[in-house]
Formats: C-alpha cells, sequence, structure tokens
C-alpha cells in the first residue's frame, strides 16, 4: 500500500470532504479524488461514500482510517525528528485566543514564549467566536464558554468570573447597583453579541437567575470597556482580570459581591481537534499555556485569600 495515498485519505477524512481537503493541502478537488480512487482501486474496496457536503466512511474505511492516523503521526514524528536534529526547536503554530484575556492577560505570556522559542513562528489571532472554530484552520484555540464542544479535546484551564464595577468617582456621585434588578437602571458597559440579546446567568447557592440587559455601551474590545469604565461612563459587567489592578489601586470599586455572574461562560479551554498530529512545537506550546494558567490561577487565589 502506497503510504502516500494513505495519508491523504486520512487528511480527506480529517477534512471532511474532498473540496476542503483540497484547499488545506492545496491541490485540485480532481486530483484529490483521483488518488482517492486509485487507493480503492487497489484495496478493491469502497472507503468512502462521497456527498457534496461530507464524506461518510465505510466499515472497511473507519479500521483504514485508524491505522492511517497512526502512520501519517509516526511519518511526521519521524520526519519532525530529523528535521530538528541538532538544532533548537522550530516550526509554526496558529493559536486563536479571546480577545479580552488574549489582550489583557496572555499577551504577556506569549511575549514571554517567543523569548524563549525564537525559532518557532506563532502567527496570534485574536477572536471570541466559537462556530467557525472547525473552519479556521487553526492549531490550539482558547475560548470562554460553559461547556465546550463535543468534537473537540478541550483542557480547562481556568474559572470565568464576571464582575459589576465602577469607577470611585461614579460611585461616589451615581447609586451602585444593590440587587441583579437594580442592573438594569443603570447604564451598563460589557461585552455583547452584535445581533443577540444580552443574557446574565447569576448563581448565589443554589439560587440561579438569568437576566436580559440592554447595555448603554457594547464592545468586544475589553480594553477600551476597561477605559469607559474608569472614565466614569458607567457601571461595567466585565470579568475580573479587566480590572483587577484597577480595584487594587483603589480606581475601581466592586457590587453584588455576593453573587457569581457569567455572561459567555464561566469556564475557559484550551481546544484543538482530536486526532490531529500535533508537532513538537504545537506541544510545547500548549504545555506553556496550561502552566501558565495554573500559575495566574494560584495566583488569584493567593489574592483573594489575602483580601
Amino acid at each position: 500500500m502506497d503510504s502516500n495515498a494513505l495519508v491523504l485519505f486520512v487528511d480527506i477524512v480529517e477534512a471532511g470532504n474532498l473540496s476542503s481537503a483540497a484547499r488545506q493541502l492545496k491541490m485540485s478537488r480532481a486530483n484529490i479524488s483521483y488518488h482517492l480512487a486509485q487507493l480503492e482501486k487497489s484495496l478493491g474496496q469502497q472507503l468512502m461514500r462521497r456527498t457534496s457536503r461530507r464524506v461518510a466512511l465505510t466499515e472497511v474505511g473507519e479500521r483504514l482510517y485508524r491505522h492511517g492516523r497512526v502512520v501519517r503521526d509516526e511519518l511526521m514524528a519521524a520526519r519532525e525528528s530529523v528535521a530538528t536534529f541538532g538544532r533548537s526547536l522550530h516550526g509554526s503554530v496558529r493559536l486563536s485566543v479571546p480577545t479580552g484575556f488574549g489582550h489583557l492577560v496572555m499577551s504577556g505570556w506569549l511575549i514571554d514564549f517567543k523569548r524563549r522559542y525564537p525559532d518557532i513562528a506563532l502567527e496570534l489571532l485574536f477572536d471570541n467566536r466559537v462556530d467557525d472554530l472547525l473552519h479556521e484552520e487553526v492549531d490550539v484555540a482558547v475560548r470562554v464558554m460553559s461547556e465546550p464542544p463535543q468534537q473537540l479535546v478541550a483542557t480547562e484551564l481556568a474559572p470565568v468570573r464576571y464582575v459589576v464595577c465602577a469607577s470611585v468617582e461614579y460611585a461616589r456621585s451615581q447609586a451602585m447597583p444593590h440587587t441583579l434588578e437594580d442592573l438594569a437602571r443603570v447604564p451598563l458597559i460589557t461585552a455583547a453579541v452584535t445581533g443577540r440579546e444580552l443574557r446574565v446567568c447569576a448563581y448565589r447557592g443554589e439560587e440561579r437567575h438569568e437576566l436580559s440587559q440592554r447595555p448603554t455601551l457594547a464592545s468586544e474590545n475589553f480594553q477600551f470597556l476597561r477605559e469607559a469604565i474608569l472614565a466614569g461612563l458607567g457601571v461595567g459587567l466585565v470579568p475580573d482580570y479587566v480590572v483587577d489592578q484597577d480595584v487594587a489601586e483603589g480606581r475601581v470599586v466592586t457590587a453584588l459581591d455576593g453573587w457569581r455572574l457569567s455572561v459567555f461562560g464561566s469556564r475557559m479551554f484550551l481546544l484543538r481537534m482530536p486526532g490531529r498530529f500535533q508537532t513538537l512545537a504545537t506541544r510545547t506550546l500548549i504545555d506553556f499555556i496550561v502552566n501558565q494558567a495554573r500559575d495566574w490561577r494560584e495566583g488569584l487565589r493567593v489574592g483573594s485569600e489575602r483580601a
């Protein structure tokens, strides 16, 4: 059996259809289809049933895919081992991170990563979307959500806690929220998804409430939201990491601290596609992010206990 044809078959399966495989492999769809047909002819077996949108594996195709994935990964690992022998760690990784956490927290991590591994080419995307994650051809993604998609491999990095907050000047001149219902009566500054109603979940012990909010100022740029809060334009509803430093230094005060609030989810995950070969560069970045998140989470815990 031709190992190249086997690897191509695995790539087709993981791409989802012939057109996607052609784009990812930079080949024509006709060429992809020809090599697949030749592999099936050499085996005397149909490996997949092709439709315009997706491919469905036959039983034989499923068995071959499982074996082929092992062969593909071993071949790639062998090539990588030879290519990196006697050299510093190199390669390329495409990473997608949330706009807020990416800018305000992870930027420092990733700059440190590049200092440690200057020969790894890091392509960084700032994005909050989840539904298009499978089609972005990223190696690793970090996202905030309640539960990770079942089709992805997820590693939980940290809990995400939202806080109600305002500048000291605003709090001196305006009434701060004392109840959940008060959130509807203040100029609210928060993140929102265009075209969608903002839903806020609030938890306290066994209590759970879901609120509909209409922000007076909304943006996916969390640095802008922080500046708007500091400018006294209203009451912020943002992840705690956005204003932690400002709270510690006395520029911002919080309210409704007895409630645990969530807007887009209460957990942060590192996500990757199952079955996709991870280069040494990708594995190194994943380990680095997981370790940084652990240290960051521990720092928050210690700071909370001291407070």
